[in-house]
């Protein structure tokens, strides 16, 4: 745009002066005409006048209206109504012609007549070196141009490498790369920038391991209380009861040794954390596992808490769990998140209210679980899901894990209210393990009767106890 704001009038310029300097010259000949004819007005000393001028511009002088008949010398090429302005106006006269302009100077040569002196100034005259000019100016304006934006590079580089390597780290940190650096360069607001990234990055780092460390504790202590019990559950008889009670204590157990290796587990920053950003929480991510089957972990779930609801007469059934259901889910995982729906019925519904657990394998490639109940239902969905979030005066912790397995399921989970038994209907939805087609079953004359005539609850599966 300087180039352009400068470069351009000056081409403007140039052409002016060429044009300046082409009427310049005829007035230079038209002197020398001129001077000729105040003193005489032969046509030959004229002649001779015109002739001393010498060059080409020769041939372009005229002379009219010289004497009283009208002699002219040499070819005029002004109309006739320029030559009569420029003799009335007694002022030089620049007249526009074919293919150029005539340079017009009248004389008083006596007797009250006016000569008029011609100077014919072609086309070719009037633009003599302006392009060459302007293609003089276009390519200092192109070097300007390409020399400006060479050193207005070298001058950003510095800008914009400091900004691409800001935000590289930043993408790289967002992703789980927690041992990411930038080195604080370029201008003081980018340097700053970058050395706060570096200081946070630094806190992200301490503050994970330290909170690994103190679940890591917190489950070390955890261990007392726990051999206690343990030891403590050994007196008991050899009832059912007793067998289920020692049962749960070394689930716990495991579970609690498996908590403590995975905190003692060096982070590992060379890799993305997106696992433990889904997760929601710092712990390490739940590594290995070949999946497991949704119906036979209902079946052993539903051992245990069959009992549960059976203490506070609760009638209790499950359903489809007959069939194999395979997921990518581990069996503690899946067994953790039905414990968290199972025992929020347990805790938060009124002694007496029925569930329900459903197991459904589809078509499309998913496997739901179902859990309904017949309590008062849940009144804020979206905030039940949310890790923390609770009315009941809990962690709210127990809807997070069922959403991280449906997460770890390729899947999702929805609350709503059950259309069967009134309450609330926590559906989680997993990707089926083995989704291969399914045979299209043979039809015959008595298949939709014996469909219709089948016991609707024969292929259901269900734990019925109440106590009196």
């Amino acid at each position: 745009m300087v180039a352009l704001a400068f470069l351009i009038p000056l081409g403007l310029v140039v052409q002016q002066l060429a044009r300046e300097r082409a009427i310049a010259d005829a007035e230079r000949q038209t002197a020398v005409v001129v001077a000729v004819l105040t003193v005489t007005t032969d046509p030959l000393a004229i002649e001779r006048a015109i002739a001393s001028t010498g060059g080409p511009a020769v041939t372009r002088v005229s002379v009219h209206n010289l004497t009283d008949d009208g002699i002219e010398i040499g070819t005029g090429h002004s109309a006739p109504g320029d030559l009569a302005r420029a003799a009335d106006q007694a002022a030089p006269v620049i007249a526009e012609v074919k293919d150029g302009l005539s340079y017009l100077e009248p004389v008083d040569v006596g007797s009250g007549r006016t000569a008029v002196v011609e100077v014919f100034i072609p086309e070719s005259e009037l633009s003599n070196g302006v392009a060459g000019a302007w293609w003089a100016l276009g390519a200092v304006a192109l070097g300007l141009v390409i020399a400006s934006v060479w050193v207005a590079d070298r001058l950003a580089a510095k800008i914009t490498m400091s900004a691409r390597q800001l935000a590289g780290a930043a993408s790289a940190l967002s992703e789980g790369y927690l041992d990411v650096r930038t080195i604080p360069q370029g201008p003081r607001e980018l340097a700053e920038a970058s050395f706060a990234l570096n200081v946070m990055a630094d806190r992200i780092m301490a503050l994970l391991s330290n909170e690994r460390e103190l679940v890591a504790d917190l489950s070390h202590r955890l261990r007392t209380p726990l051999t206690a019990l343990r030891l403590d559950a050994e007196t008991l008889d050899d009832s059912q009861d007793a067998e289920r009670i020692r049962d749960a204590i070394a689930a716990l157990e495991v579970e609690i040794d498996k908590l403590i290796r995975a905190m003692r587990e060096p982070i590992d920053a060379h890799s993305p954390a997106s696992d433990r950003s889904e997760r929601g929480d710092g712990a390490a991510p739940t590594t290995g596992g070949e999946g497991c089957d949704v119906a036979e972990v209902v079946r052993d779930r539903m051992m245990f808490w069959s009992a549960v609801a059976g203490d506070q007469e609760r009638d209790c059934k499950a359903v489809g769990v007959d069939d194999p259901a395979p997921v990518t889910v581990q069996k503690s995982e899946l067994a953790a998140a039905l414990d968290a729906l199972i025992g929020n019925v347990i805790r938060y519904t009124p002694q007496g209210v029925p569930f329900e657990v459903t197991v459904t394998r589809r078509d499309d490639g998913y496997i739901v679980l179902r859990v309904e109940d017949g309590g008062p239902g849940i009144p804020d969905p979206e905030r039940a899901l949310q890790r923390g979030e609770s009315d009941q005066g809990s962690t709210g912790l127990g809807l997070d894990i069922v959403r991280r397995v449906a997460v770890e399921g390729n899947g999702t989970v929805n609350i709503g209210t059950s259309a069967t038994l009134g309450g609330a209907s926590v559906v989680i939805v997993m990707a089926d393990a083995d989704p291969a087609p399914k045979e299209q079953p043979t039809t015959s004359r008595f298949g939709l009767v014996g469909r219709l005539s089948r016991e609707p609850g024969e292929s259901r599966s269900r734990w019925r106890r109440k106590s009196s």
